[in-house]
């Protein structure tokens, strides 16, 4: 009997350790967002939330520039996109995406020595790029990033390329005739989970389908598969582990799908999925053929964009921090377009979301029939209730996903 546990008792051990090790630390926490007894709440652990503060924390800005002074552009040659500046700001503005970008390679990162006219170096082109990327997002998008904005320190974080790009991913090999459609691979992309491993290229690279659940109680005319539902929810994962939240941080519990019931931030996730989408196929691809082998996935296509690019485990990129408010070069003049704001009348709930966006058109362009926006009060109201997803429309797979489709360019 002695012997009997003493062996027993290690073998217990050793089984409870494995089960323990796929458990999170206490203590997490639970807030409640939401009505009682219908599981809206928002779950953290205060020992993983500090952690993630400490690798959010913003950089201080720069002293303002000294108004008044000539523009850069009667000083300056080859100057594009800053060329509203005048040289004290613009000094400025180079010193700060300088230490947002490239502390430990300089200036020279994007400028010829000798010559910062030049444009003989690729950085310089994507750089320019890069700017009106910012300018177009802190002014034109909102609808998704607020008066908060974002600034080029928002995503590189002190890094030349920022620590969370992506490009499409071939899978590890598999046995002949053997296709799992990309799951149970265990990838970080879609948190661990069992689903398929590339949500990014079919959604945020192209635009298929996202909806799957039908808007009567019958399945008829839902012609949705659960291999395209295993897609979906591969995206909802990554954007969940993304913005270190659970699914009712946007979803209510009791009805996913009904935008009705749904929480604001919901709205707020309709638009940047869309502006990653147009980030992607407006401002990265485009830039492809100057970029070196280094910059490039093994399709040949760019490093790009998802939601942990610019949000690294917050739910909002640097907890909210308001670092763009501090400089105007990265802002459009006065004379550009203004976007919508909370005087302007909301849209009709008719002209809410009613199906994807194909391919061929540009994101920024939906955003006058899309959701209220959510600095529009009271609103942040959500988007109404969306019809199926059309029969013709069938799921991603492991081959529509793999390589990048030309008519993205």
């Amino acid at each position: 009997m002695k012997i009997e546990k003493r062996v027993a008792l290690p073998v217990v051990a050793v089984i409870a350790s494995v089960v323990l090790l796929g458990c999170e630390r206490p203590p997490p926490q639970t807030s409640q967002i939401g009505y009682r007894g219908v599981q809206m709440g928002t779950v953290d652990n205060p020992r993983i939330l500090k952690a993630k503060m400490e690798a959010n924390k913003p950089v201080e800005s720069l002293p303002p520039a000294a108004e008044g002074g000539p523009k850069v552009s009667e000083v300056y040659q080859n100057v594009q996109v800053l060329k509203d500046l005048t040289v004290a700001e613009f000094t400025r503005t180079m010193v700060a995406v300088t230490t947002w970008v490239s502390p430990k390679e300089g200036c020279n990162y994007c400028h010829v020595p000798g010559n910062w006219a030049s444009d003989d170096i690729y950085t310089k082109k994507v750089s320019r790029r890069m700017f009106e990327l910012v300018r177009d997002t802190n002014t034109d998008w909102q609808a998704h990033v607020a008066q908060t904005g974002v600034t080029c320190y928002t995503c590189h974080r002190g890094n030349p390329v920022p620590k969370y790009a992506w490009v499409t991913d071939p899978g590890p090999k598999h046995a002949s005739g053997f296709k799992p459609a990309g799951q149970n691979y265990g990838a970080k992309s879609v948190a661990y989970a069992s689903l398929p491993y590339d949500p990014y290229t079919p959604f945020l690279d192209q635009a298929n389908e996202i909806r799957v659940t039908g808007t009567t109680a019958l399945p008829a005319g839902n012609q949705a598969s659960l291999k395209q539902a295993e897609w979906t929810y591969g995206l909802m994962m990554s954007m969940s582990d993304a913005l270190g939240v659970n699914c009712t941080y946007c979803h209510n519990s009791r009805h996913f799908a009904d935008w009705k019931q749904s929480t604001p931030k919901r709205t707020t996730a309709w638009y940047a999925i869309r502006h990653v989408r147009d980030i992607n196929q407006n401002y990265i691809w485009p830039l492809n053929d100057i970029l070196p082998a280094s910059r490039k996935g093994p399709y040949g296509d760019p490093l790009r964009v998802n939601c942990m690019t610019c949000h690294q485990g917050a739910f909002k990129p640097l907890y909210g921090a308001q670092m763009a408010k501090d400089y105007p070069a990265l802002h459009k003049t006065a004379a550009a377009k203004p976007v919508a704001t909370a005087t302007e009348t909301p849209a009709p709930a008719e002209a809410v979301p009613a199906a994807e966006t194909p391919a061929t058109e540009t994101p920024v362009a939906e955003a006058s029939a899309a959701p209220v926006e959510e600095a529009a009060a009271p609103a942040e109201q959500a988007p109404a209730a969306e019809p199926a997803p059309p029969a013709e429309q069938s799921a991603p797979n492991a081959e529509a996903a793999s390589v990048p489709s030309p008519q993205q360019l």
